[in-house]
C-alpha cells in the first residue's frame, strides 16, 4: 500500500484494495494524464476529462467506445428527445442495429 505524506495510503491504493477492475480501469486514465495538458485550455481539459469517462465507462459496460459514440452523436443530431437523454448512457445503451432487430 502506497502511503502519502501525511500518512495516510493513497486514494488509488484504496481504489485497488476496493476492486482489481477499478484499478484497471483507472490506470489508463493515470497513464494518459499527461495528454490533458495538452488540451489548450481548462475548458478543453474538461471535455477530454469528459470523453475519457465516457470511454472507460463504455469498456467497463462492454459496450464498443467507438460504436458507441457515433451512435450517440448520430441519435442526438436526428432529434432524441431531450427527455430520454437517460438510455443514451453507456450503462442503458441499446445500439441501433438490435433496436432494428425488435422493431
Amino acid at each position: 500500500m502506497s502511503m502519502r505524506r501525511t500518512g495516510r495510503p493513497s486514494v488509488r491504493s484504496r481504489i485497488s484494495q476496493a476492486s482489481p477492475e477499478s484499478f484497471r480501469s483507472t490506470a489508463p486514465i493515470a497513464l494518459n494524464r499527461k495528454n490533458a495538458l495538452f488540451a489548450g485550455s481548462d475548458g478543453g481539459a474538461e471535455h477530454w476529462a469528459v470523453i475519457a469517462s465516457l470511454i472507460e465507462t463504455c469498456k467497463l459496460n462492454g459496450v464498443e467506445p467507438l460504436g458507441y459514440l457515433a451512435d450517440i452523436l448520430t441519435r442526438i443530431v436526428n432529434g432524441h428527445p431531450n427527455s430520454q437523454i437517460d438510455d443514451l448512457l453507456p450503462w442503458a445503451y441499446i445500439p441501433a442495429s438490435e433496436l432494428r432487430a425488435v422493431a
